[in-house]
C-alpha cells in the first residue's frame, strides 16, 4: 500500500509521462484532474507555494513536484531487475545493514517504516506467518526475509568485485573496540578495514541509554556508536557491514579473509566481534523467538507499547532494559531466578519509583506458553523455595541473562579458554602472531562500551609494534 497520489491533467505532457512510468513499473496509483477538481487545484497551490505545477505526487504524505523518471525510480524502489520494497524500522540492525548494502550499490528501494504505518507492521506478519521479522524486502511483491547480502546480490543480480587492496590491518566487527582500534589505527597512518556482520555498534548500538561513558551523563547508544562511526571513518576506516567471515588463512605474511561474499587481504588482524545474547535453554524458547520472546528492548520494545511484558535477569542489563520498557509499557514483570539483584544498587533504587514494574524473586523459568496462534502467551515459573509452579501471563517476554561471545568461527584458528572467549598476551597479541583480539570477545574482558574503548586502544599498539 504504497498510497500515491497524482495530482495533474490529460493535457500536462509530464503527467501523462509520469501516469506512463508508473504504469509500465506495476506501480499502483490515483489519477486525480485538476481541471475537474477545484479542492485538487487548491491542494496542489499550497504545496507548491500559490503555483499550479503539475504533476504534483503525495506519496505516503510527502509531496514531490514534477519528478523525472529517476527521482521517482529512487523513490519507489525501481529497478532494471525489478521494484524493490523494503518493510524494516530505524532501530533495526539488519534493517540499517541492508539498506546500506543497496545504497551502496546504486539500487533503488522504497523502504516503508513499520513504526509510522500499521498495514505495514500487518503486512510483515502476513508474510512471516504472524511473527514481526524486519527487514523484509518485496522484490517485484515475492517476499524475502532479511536476506543477508550474498542473497541480496544473487537476487537482484549485483557484480561485486573482489577486493585486491592490501590493508594493513582487517577488524572484524564494528563495535566499539573495533571502532575505537581503527582510530587508533588510522592516525598512525595504517589503512584498515572494517567488516562487520550486522550493523556497526555491536550491541552498544542496542541499548537505549548510555550513563557511565566518560564524557556523557547520559547518551543513546546508538548516538554515541555513530559518533564513533564518523569519527573512524573522517581518519579514512573503509567501512563494510553484513560480511560474515567463514574463514581465515595466512599466506605469504598475508590473512586472507573470506567472507561469504568476497576475500580480503591485510598484514594484520583484529577480532572484536563481541558476544550475544544467552538464551534459557527450556521448551519453546526457540519456537517462540520473535513471537513474542526477545532479546533487545531497543530493538522490539516498541511493537509492545500499552501491553504487559516479561523480563527475565536480575543483572544490570535485565533492570535497565526493563525500567526503560516501563517508560511505555503498560506493566513490566520482572522474573529472577535468585533472592536478590546482581545489579548494581543505583538499578535497584530505581525500580522502587516505578508503579508499573513489579517484581517476581526466586523463581525459576521452566517453559514457555504459547496460545493457539503459536505466539507467546505465558511463562510457567516455579517458586525455589516451595517448589510451587504457576503462570505469568503477558504479551511478551524479554531474556536478559548473559552473554556468549561470538568466537566460533575462530575454533582451531587461535586459542578459546573452556568459554570460548579467545585468549590473549601483552598487547592483545593472540596464539597466532599477527592476530589481535579486543572487546567482549576477549577472556578477562570487561562488557562495557568504555572498557571495550580501551581495548581497541590496547590493540592499536599490538598492531603498530607488529607491522613496524
Amino acid at each position: 500500500m504504497t498510497e500515491i497520489l497524482l495530482y495533474g491533467a490529460d493535457w500536462c505532457p509530464d503527467c501523462r509521462r509520469a501516469k506512463t512510468y508508473l504504469k509500465e513499473n506495476n506501480i499502483e496509483f490515483t489519477f486525480v484532474d485538476v481541471d475537474l477538481d477545484k479542492e485538487a487545484t487548491a491542494k496542489v497551490e499550497a504545496i507548491n507555494n500559490g503555483k499550479r505545477i503539475i504533476p504534483t505526487l503525495i506519496i505516503r504524505g510527502k509531496s514531490y513536484t514534477n519528478p523525472n523518471n529517476v527521482e521517482l525510480a529512487s523513490v519507489l524502489g525501481i529497478n532494471e531487475v525489478g521494484n524493490v520494497q523494503l518493510f524494516g524500522a530505524d532501530w533495526c540492525p539488519d534493517c540499517r545493514r541492508a539498506k546500506s548494502f543497496l545504497t551502496d550499490n546504486g539500487i533503488n528501494f522504497d523502504f516503508v517504516d513499520v513504526d509510522k504505518y500499521n498495514w505495514a507492521t500487518k503486512k510483515v506478519e502476513e508474510i512471516n506467518n504472524g511473527k514481526r521479522i524486519i527487514p523484509t524486502v518485496l522484490i517485484d511483491d515475492v517476499p524475502y526475509t532479511n536476506p543477508d547480502n550474498v542473497k541480496l546480490t544473487e537476487l537482484l543480480s549485483i557484480n561485486v568485485e573482489k577486493e585486491h587492496k592490501v590493508f594493513d590491518t582487517i577488524i572484524i566487527g564494528g563495535g566499539a573496540a573495533g571502532l575505537t582500534t581503527s582510530i587508533y589505527a588510522q592516525r598512525d597512518r595504517f589503512d584498515t578495514l572494517i567488516l562487520e556482520k550486522s550493523t556497526i555498534g555491536g550491541n552498544a548500538f542496542l541499548t537505549e541509554k548510555i550513563e557511565n561513558y566518560p564524557g556523557f551523563t547520559s547518551i543513546s547508544g546508538p548516538k554515541l556508536m555513530e559518533k564513533m562511526e564518523d569519527q573512524a571513518k573522517t581518519y579514512g576506516a573503509v567501512i563494510k557491514t553484513g560480511e560474515e567471515v567463514i574463514g581465515i588463512e595466512k599466506k605469504d605474511n598475508l590473512f586472507s579473509i573470506e567472507t561469504k561474499g568476497t576475500t580480503y587481504l591485510g598484514k594484520s588482524v583484529v577480532l572484536s566481534t563481541g558476544s550475544t545474547y544467552r538464551k534459557l535453554g527450556i521448551p519453546n524458547e526457540e519456537e517462540l523467538i520473535g513471537s513474542g520472546i526477545h532479546f533487545c528492548a531497543t530493538c522490539d520494545g516498541a511493537f509492545y507499547r500499552d501491553k504487559d511484558i516479561i523480563v527475565i535477569g536480575g543483572g544490570n542489563s535485565a533492570l535497565e532494559e526493563g525500567i526503560f520498557l516501563a517508560g511505555f509499557c503498560k506493566s513490566v514483570k520482572i522474573v529472577n531466578r535468585s533472592e536478590n539483584f546482581s545489579a548494581s544498587e543505583t538499578y535497584v533504587e530505581k525500580l522502587k519509583s516505578i508503579d508499573n514494574i513489579s517484581t517476581y524473586m526466586n523463581k525459576t523459568s521452566l517453559e514457555f506458553i504459547s496460545d493457539e496462534k503459536e505466539l507467546f502467551k505465558a511463562l510457567k515459573v516455579k517458586d525455589n523455595a516451595t517448589n510451587e509452579e504457576s503462570l505469568l501471563e503477558a504479551d511478551g517476554v524479554f531474556i536478559f541473562i548473559g552473554l556468549i561471545p561470538n568466537t566460533q568461527s575462530f575454533k582451531g584458528i587461535v586459542d578459546l579458554d573452556k568459554r570460548g572467549f579467545i585468549q590473549t598476551t601483552a598487547l592483545a597479541q593472540t596464539s597466532v602472531d599477527g592476530i589481535f583480539a579486543a572487546g567482549d570477545c576477549r577472556e578477562g574482558a570487561i562488557a562495557q562500551v568504555a572498557a571495550a574503548t580501551g581495548e581497541g586502544v590496547l590493540a592499536s599498539y599490538g598492531i603498530r609494534s607488529f607491522l613496524k
